[in-house]
């Protein structure tokens, strides 16, 4: 096990690319409707309106080699889908989960569903990986969980390793199997090499554990506010900086941390700061095996423009980082007034591809991203008398521009 930690601040210059090999087009990409979702108590159906609970809805989709795993966390419970909507597995909690229509046919010679019971609590995140092998973050019940009182966190989440006959295995803690739980774990990875990542958020900025095949641990890596590369440090003025996201790299040990940064705006008459405005955002990629940043990326923000009466004024916006494909395609995606703004960028800054991905607010009540280590992004959609899973194949595009 190797610890990492990062070194003072580097000083790195902004890097600024630009020319003509960008593509700056904007059009719209096409939407398909896969299959749809009733709402209900069935196993092949949805539910996520639990009035007796408060707080955030813990339902998320993850889209692997064509097949669909909706986590749906309000009601215990994970569905393995087809691309037509068919239901493969359910891994349920038998005490908030009527048995399956077709629990028992596992052990038929044809059966091609599978239904797994599990004492679910609270799970919330899901990946999978190349061997169908399924990783869920699972909160602890009370009585479980620890508390770190050095570091003022309180640990309450492990990560629930299936493999690919259904079985489970064991939790994944900090140390490994069995460890200490984690803090708040904002994501979870697998990789080409079918390693997990988890990312975590804590109180000095986010903790990365990268994980072997077999669940043990290869790598920590603190990532801490006040170390983060900024290429303003020798500024006069005062700068702010804030880590939006990290997403591991799909074929190599390294990491992309996406910063946004700040400066004060001074106001011209009065000559008082009066807030902070955005100055740009870079992506700093991290070789986690040398312990060494490489040259950052800079990530063009979405420029809104908004009218008042006679003036207009033009707004810089920041992406959030959505993640990042196999071929090395940076995904960033906004939340706009028709639906979402999808930022494509080569991970040497060189390429650029933006599309509009049109999405009827009025309609949706919520919804959850899930990016393909090919680039697509599927979506499940919830609207009020049903919920859909579609995707948008910006794959294709990326595959033009290869082969150009």
């Amino acid at each position: 096990m190797k610890i990492l930690v990062k070194s003072a601040v580097l000083a790195l210059s902004l890097v600024v690319l630009s020319g003509c090999a960008r593509n700056r087009v904007v059009s719209s990409v096409d939407r398909e409707n896969l299959f749809s979702l009733e709402y209900g108590n069935f196993e092949d159906e949805l539910n996520l309106f639990d009035f007796g609970h408060s707080g955030e809805i813990n339902t998320s989709l993850c889209m692997r080699d064509g097949f669909f795993y909706i986590l749906n966390g309000e009601a215990k419970k994970i569905m393995e889908m087809n691309s037509y909507g068919n239901l493969l597995t359910l891994y349920y909690n038998s005490e908030t989960n009527p048995p399956p229509s077709f629990a028992g046919e596992e052990n038929a010679a044809n059966s091609t569903r599978n239904a797994v019971p599990y004492p679910f609590n609270d799970i919330s995140l899901i990946t999978v990986d190349s061997r169908k092998h399924l990783y869920v973050v699972e909160r602890l019940p009370l009585e479980r969980q620890e508390n770190d009182a050095k570091a003022n966190l309180s640990l309450s989440q492990v990560i629930l390793h299936f493999d690919e006959n259904k079985k489970f295995v064991n939790y994944i803690g900090q140390q490994g199997p069995g460890g200490t739980p984690f803090s708040y774990v904002k994501n979870i990875y697998t990789t080409d090499r079918k390693e997990l990542v988890v990312v975590c958020t804590v109180p000095t900025g986010m903790t990365v554990y990268w994980y072997s095949a077999d669940g043990f641990l290869l790598y920590t890596i603190p990532i801490e506010k006040q170390n983060i590369p900024n290429p303003f440090v020798e500024e006069n003025n005062d700068y702010f900086y804030s880590l939006d996201n990290i997403v591991p790299d799909y074929k190599n040990r390294t990491i992309y941390l996406k910063v946004d940064y700040f400066s004060s705006y001074v106001d011209a008459s009065s000559r008082v700061q009066s807030g902070i405005e955005y100055v740009t955002s870079l992506i700093h990629p991290f070789k986690v095996e040398e312990n060494a940043y490489e040259m950052p990326v800079t990530i063009p923000p979405y420029s809104e423009e908004v009218s008042e009466g006679f003036n207009k004024e033009t707004y810089d916006i920041p992406y959030d980082f959505l993640g990042v494909t196999e071929s090395g395609w940076l995904y960033f995606i906004l939340s706009t007034q028709n639906g979402f703004t999808v930022q494509m960028v080569q991970s040497d800054g060189q390429r650029i591809l933006k599309r509009n991905v049109e999405l009827n607010r009025e309609a949706n009540l919520y919804y959850s991203f899930s990016l393909s280590r090919e680039g697509i992004i599927s979506v499940l959609l919830v609207e009020r008398e049903k919920a859909y899973v579609a995707w948008w194949r910006a794959d294709s595009l990326i595959q033009a521009v290869i082969k150009n």
